[in-house]
């Protein structure tokens, strides 16, 4: 049995392929067209799953979709009617209710591929969220919880999976978000792209939470201990949310109204110098999230009585509070797949109409991040000619890799099959020295040019975990902050926030043998076998292909690639 699960014509467009229960293959689109958050419809992504395992459309049996357009439709039609009768026109009214025209679109895009027995499910957007977190875990049976933005006219879910089953809970529909309220703050603090909600989770721990009484304001709970909105500080339910998606970046309109510049002051224009004021506007921000996330933590233990949970949906990518979640609530054990954002519920999708709709017993696990296509020496070989580029062939290229980070080198680490997900998590990653408090900065100048208020992530051997860190839940997707032991900070300074904590990935070998040995090697040499790590690319998708790699490494100042057994240097180097 074949199933091919798609987000499409959304932000983060992907694709996952299941075989037999199992999941072979997936991939965002962004990877392949190069557009960061890509939009329109995953064709590249499809062709790579399908190549990964020999397959062609035409041997999938069904197809899962992330959307269904008639999901809450009856809040939909509504709130149009409310809005009609009110005398304001709703722009998004159209385009939600518009159920012929998804499948339209989606048609065309099979057209002449898909053959006449396959069937086209709509799955429901948080449903989808909700499988793509509880089907994949190591978990007979666990409490879910899906917070983001929006999907089909819903922002959350609140359930119980049991075995092949998932049982919604509660779910907190439109207009009210959780997601919503960290998007539209993080417009006012002056980063208005898709995907800019990372920024200020770093942002926050410059600031002290002098804001926490407006917050309150503008995200509070309701009766069912769930989130609700301050609306009048919003403006997505009146004026409905302008997004431009397209088939390249998506882009969204302001969220947030006059309202919400009267109670907290005028907002920071693009590009402009941060001042103590947003700092501490963007910790009260991430501080309030943390209550409410917390609460809504808590009220769903009481609900489910459960010890295990799983989250998803594009909240779940804030790590600070998720390393909050064992510490401070009932819950003892935590799954989060790593592409827990829109890009997962492709693999949602698949596995609810394996689970949901066909009633198949689960058999797999999600053990690792590692879905996307790799690539053979012979291709990385033929790569590094066409680049016109000298390499030497390595046996121990680990050992090769430890000595250059050792040594104070930035390198790019291309290995094995892409990663599923945000995170750059050994395969395609830039490594270098963690106990050098100036690598930021060497990072930043020569390869990465981001906001120097971001931190970067350490990789470290996750039997090590407790040497340096407070906690010792493994995270192996980097989806947890943990605090450094205060001894530990001048060890390993270049993979530490301002704060002294880290959103960090342990690793095993059963997870990435090949990565796992590097760090290991490193620690034979140093004393220290942990590296900062940080996506191999430079304001544009993680790389896919051994050519991005190289076109990569000769725009910025790396010092060496390591691609699979071959090393590239500079000259000089």
């Amino acid at each position: 049995m074949n199933i091919l699960g798609v987000n499409a014509f959304h932000g983060d467009a992907a694709a996952a392929l299941v075989v037999d229960g199992r999941l072979v293959a997936a991939a965002a689109e962004e990877r392949f067209n190069r557009k960061k958050h890509c939009a329109g419809f995953p064709k590249l992504a499809v062709e790579s799953c399908l190549d990964t395992v020999g397959l062609r459309l035409s041997d999938i049996h069904h197809v899962g979709i992330s959307r269904c357009p008639w999901a809450n439709l009856h809040r939909k039609i509504a709130l149009s009617l409310r809005r009609a009768f009110s005398g304001h026109a709703w722009r998004s009214a159209a385009a939600v209710a518009s159920i012929g025209g998804l499948r339209a679109r989606f048609a065309r895009e099979w057209e002449g591929g898909l053959a006449s027995h396959a069937r086209i499910h709509h799955v429901e957007h948080h449903f989808c969220h909700a499988a793509s977190a509880f089907f994949v875990s190591p978990f007979d049976r666990a409490a879910i919880l899906t917070l983001d933005g929006f999907g089909d006219f819903s922002s959350g879910l609140l359930g119980v999976g049991e075995g092949s089953r998932i049982r919604v809970l509660r779910r907190i529909h439109f207009p009210h978000s959780i997601g919503v309220f960290y998007t539209a703050m993080t417009q006012y603090l002056g980063f208005p792209h898709y995907g800019d909600e990372g920024k200020v989770m770093a942002l926050a721990s410059f600031g002290k939470p002098t804001y926490l009484r407006e917050m309150r304001r503008l995200l509070r709970f309701d009766s069912r201990n769930l989130a609700r909105l301050g609306l009048e500080y919003f403006t997505h339910h009146t004026r409905g949310v302008a997004m431009s998606w397209g088939d390249g970046s998506p882009e969204i309109g302001a969220l947030y109204s006059e309202r919400l510049i009267g109670l907290l002051g005028p907002a920071r224009e693009q590009g402009k110098a941060l001042t103590q004021h947003f700092y501490d506007v963007a910790a009260s921000m991430q501080l309030h999230l943390e209550e409410i996330v917390l609460h809504i933590v808590a009220h769903l233990a009481d609900l489910t009585r459960e010890t295990r949970l799983c989250l998803a949906g594009g909240v779940a990518l804030n790590s600070v509070v998720n390393g909050r979640i064992l510490a401070e609530t009932p819950f003892r054990e935590l799954f989060i797949q790593p592409a827990a954002a829109d890009d997962g519920t492709a693999i949602g999708s698949a596995f609810a109409i394996q689970h949901s709709i066909l009633g198949r017993p689960r058999t797999f696990v999600m053990n690792d991040a590692y879905w996307g296509p790799a690539f053979s020496d012979a291709q990385i070989e033929s790569a590094i000619k066409d680049a016109g580029l000298a390499s030497r062939r390595l046996d121990d290229p680990e050992d090769a890799a430890a000595q250059a980070i050792a040594a104070g080198k930035v390198i790019g680490w291309f290995q094995g099959r892409m990663e599923f997900g945000p995170r750059a998590l050994g395969n395609r990653s830039i490594l270098a020295d963690a106990r050098r408090p100036d690598m930021k900065q060497i990072l930043n100048e020569r390869v990465k040019h981001r906001e120097t208020f971001r931190p970067f992530a350490p990789s470290l051997l996750e039997e090590d975990t407790g040497i340096y860190f407070e906690q010792t839940t493994p995270s192996p997707y980097m989806l947890l902050v943990h605090a450094a032991k205060p001894g530990q900070i001048q060890n390993i300074p270049g993979a530490l926030h301002v704060d002294g904590t880290g959103r960090l990935q342990t690793v095993r070998s059963d997870q990435n043998e090949r990565y796992h040995r590097l760090l290991a090697k490193l620690k034979d040499r140093t004393g220290h076998g942990i590296v900062i790590n940080t996506s191999f690319n430079d304001s544009e998708p993680i790389v896919c292909t051994p050519a991005d790699a190289i076109h990569c490494f000769l725009n910025t100042s790396m010092d060496a690639l390591f691609l699979g057994s071959h090393e590239v240097k500079r000259a000089g180097v």
